[in-house]
């Protein structure tokens, strides 16, 4: 049974779906909500497709006017509910503008790239020419036992030598080392002849600070044990090495003493018009190799040290060996 409505009633409930259909829309608060609305207001079976399909029971003559005012109204809330849509998109973009935006006044966060420390850098380099001559990176502790620091290099107690290397002793009679050459000795408790190593690494010595000792310091020590071993064998690594480093420049041999090698001698080399010296070297002593179980009449070798600061401050020219622990950028940015 058809329900009869009168013009009037339908255009109350156009006027109604117009003023409750404006305030919904004004009052949604994000994009979901708006086509909800939109289906509920404009679908096939929303509010405004009800007033249509009860206009059938209208007389002929007034059926063209409520259709006239409903596709006005149709046309309203289209287009209220479109600026109700760019409105909410605009204050989205403006809250995120805010929430991403940069404040240009801001000081910098920019973090300068890092470079190598002159002393890294000159370590490198000396590992990476004597790794070219076949010798192979060995490293041991910084914190030794006498054994290993002094003994085992036949620097036995109260020998003169020790008064040289004074050092830093902890008070379980353990010491911090005052050259790289314990490894070597560690190295060749588990490795036999023939061995080529080098051994760079930080030592300590109790020496005053002044612009060219500090008590802490690095080293690379150069051990090689073979047959037939002989002094030209090592004048011939320490000149390669030291004109590799240097350049094409004159290098000389001096007679010198240490504990642990005989013959010794210092190394110099002909740097801008005088002679500098840059470290020392010797054939292996019998008693250390006596000391390791190896047979001296079979077994010999040569070994060598440098101080990787000295080095460094001949190659940049640096007067105060300080400037190298002081951290100073305005300093480090030259290398």
């Amino acid at each position: 049974m058809s329900v009869t409505v009168s013009l009037e009633d339908l255009t109350a409930r156009l006027e109604q779906l117009e003023s409750e259909a404006a305030a919904a829309i004004a009052g949604a608060g994000s994009a979901a909500e708006l086509e909800e609305l939109r289906v509920g207001l404009l679908g096939k079976k929303g509010r405004l497709s009800a007033v249509l399909g009860a206009m059938g029971t209208l007389p002929g003559a007034e059926r063209p006017v409520i259709g006239q005012r409903a596709n006005v109204l149709k046309q309203q809330l289209q287009t209220l509910l479109s600026e109700r849509l760019e409105a909410l998109n605009s204050a989205a973009m403006a809250a995120r503008i805010a929430r991403e935006s940069l404040d240009v006044t801001a000081p910098s966060r920019f973090v300068p790239v890092g470079r190598r420390h002159p002393l890294i850098s000159t370590i490198e380099e000396i590992v990476d020419i004597f790794s070219g001559l076949g010798y192979r990176v060995s490293e041991g502790p910084e914190i030794e036992t006498d054994y290993y620091n002094f003994t085992a290099l036949n620097i036995p107690e109260h020998h003169p030598a020790r008064d040289m290397q004074d050092t830093f002793y902890l008070q379980d009679g353990r010491l911090l080392r005052t050259h790289t050459s314990p490894v070597q000795i560690r190295h060749l408790e588990t490795n036999p002849p023939p061995v080529r190593v080098i051994a760079p690494g930080r030592v300590y010595r109790r020496d005053a600070v002044d612009a060219t000792h500090s008590p802490v310091f690095h080293q690379v020590e150069v051990l090689a044990i073979d047959e037939g071993l002989a002094f030209t064998h090592l004048r011939g690594t320490v000149t390669a090495f030291l004109q590799r480093f240097f350049g094409d420049l004159p290098v000389r041999f001096r007679a010198s003493y240490f504990p642990f090698t005989e013959p010794s001698a210092e190394v110099d080399v002909q740097w801008r018009g005088r002679w500098l010296e840059v470290m020392g070297c010797g054939m292996v002593d019998p008693a250390v190799l006596e000391g390791m179980g190896l047979d001296p009449e079979r077994w010999s070798g040569f070994a060598a040290g440098l101080g990787v600061e000295r080095f460094c401050m001949v190659r940049h020219g640096i007067d105060d060996i300080r400037r190298l622990y002081t951290s100073d950028l305005r300093f480090l940015e030259q290398f």
